[in-house]
């Protein structure tokens, strides 16, 4: 799927559900065209840093995984063209992202942290 066929997201909230639908789907690049071309993605141990090291990023976890269960989204805490977005995954890995407003009205993530799910005692 060319970038002018995939949907953008128009409010900060849609960047999970089409993070969902492009993982589910296998799209690594659908995945990496919800990130500015600078942004920052932390995973455990794992900091990608622009397009292609997130590229690469996600071309690894969809080679290992194929099933992603929706997250429950929770709203985005927004302040003019910034937003805090949030997803806490089934796991209970808690999802935390700065999304920035683009020029043409469209939302793209600048920072994904993904956590670790808290340790069961």
């Amino acid at each position: 799927m060319s970038d002018q066929t995939r949907e953008p997201a128009r409010a900060p909230e849609d960047l999970a559900v089409l993070f969902n639908q492009r993982a589910n789907a296998g799209d690594v690049e659908g995945l990496v065209a919800l990130y500015e071309p600078d942004a920052v993605l932390a995973a455990g141990r794992v900091v990608a840093t622009g397009h292609a090291e997130i590229r690469s990023f996600y071309a690894d976890l969809l080679a290992r995984k194929s099933d992603f269960p929706a997250p429950e989204t929770l709203p985005p805490l927004r302040n003019g063209p910034l937003a805090l977005t949030f997803a806490r995954l089934p796991n209970g890995a808690l999802s935390v992202e700065a999304a920035r407003e683009q020029a043409d009205g469209t939302w793209l993530w600048t920072i994904d942290q993904l956590k670790i799910a808290p340790s069961k005692t």
